[in-house]
């Protein structure tokens, strides 16, 4: 099979499309023909070598997270699922034709499998990030680059839950976060004042990692407040980096739930194929992400 692999961390240059062995499924784990890989920003981070607590990895190594495909080998002990399904979930080296995962849940009727590839990771981080900053129906959550994978999925979360969001993006994406339900606003000079004018923050989340750390304290009063997943460091300011994946199987089955009561939609901006995985890298470090990147096999 062709897989993207690199030998030594880097920029995009090092990812290489290879020959190599396909896995196998071992036990509690299922094997997929891929046909859609999620693109996610831990992805070049590992690359990088910047995330390598939570993802200890051996060079060479695969890339990617997520995947979407038709089961191709079932594990041992796997119950409820056969050859033939269609499925999405999270394992590892999915930028690939073949790939394993270890959590993965049956394809929502009418969703392709381009657009499922995009939901593992980001709702499960979603979940968890709304989760540990804690904030109730009824109040107000600040979410700082509303409009990518993650910023996609919390509002939609957050919104069915009875929380009201402020979402911040760039100026093209203030009518995409409308259309999710949030409250929007630009970055940039004077943000925290605009801001304070759409209303009180209760909790604030930090999903791009551009220095607003310090603002968002502010703006709740309290660091236990705030949650980055982008910001190595805010553990220095007293704010949460939350880097530690939670259940990965609770949250597709959550995401299949919101998906097929209406409640979840997240757009694919951009697709590439397989050999253009450092092209795909290169757009995600940019940000600027209206909803998810895919790679297609």
């Amino acid at each position: 099979m062709k897989k993207v692999s690199f030998a030594e961390f880097g920029g995009p240059d090092v990812l290489r499309l290879v020959d190599a062995e396909k896995p196998h499924a071992s036990p509690g784990r299922i094997r997929i023909a891929v046909r859609a890989a999620g693109v996610n920003p831990v992805d070049w981070r590992i690359r990088e070598g910047q995330v390598l607590g939570a993802h200890p990895i051996q060079l060479p190594s695969g890339v990617g997270l997520d995947a979407s495909g038709v089961v191709d080998e079932v594990g041992e002990g796997v119950e409820g699922v056969e050859v033939g399904d269609r499925v999405f979930g999270e394992g590892a080296s999915t930028y690939a034709e073949f790939a394993v995962l270890s959590a993965w849940a049956r394809v929502p009727e009418g969703l392709s499998f381009e657009e499922a590839a995009g939901y593992p990771s980001v709702v499960e981080t979603a979940l968890r990030v709304i989760r540990e900053v804690g904030v109730r129906p009824g109040r107000t959550l600040l979410v700082s680059g509303a409009s990518g994978g993650v910023g996609s999925a919390v509002l939609q979360i957050a919104r069915d839950r009875g929380i009201t969001v402020i979402g911040t993006a760039g100026a093209p994406n203030q009518d995409y976060l409308r259309g999710l339900g949030a409250l929007a606003t630009t970055y940039g000079e004077g943000w925290v004042g605009r801001v304070r004018r759409l209303g009180r923050v209760d909790a604030a989340l930090d999903l791009a990692g551009s220095g607003v750390i310090r603002k968002l304290v502010e703006l709740t009063g309290d660091p236990r407040k705030v949650v980055s997943i982008a910001d190595l460091s805010a553990p220095r300011l007293g704010v949460r980096f939350s880097g530690t994946a939670g259940s990965v199987p609770e949250a597709l089955a959550e995401a299949v739930d919101l998906i097929t009561r209406g409640r979840l939609h997240i757009p694919v901006e951009k697709s590439y194929p397989l050999s253009e995985a450092a092209a795909a890298h290169i757009d995600s470090r940019a940000g600027h992400t209206r909803g998810r990147r895919v790679l297609l096999v």
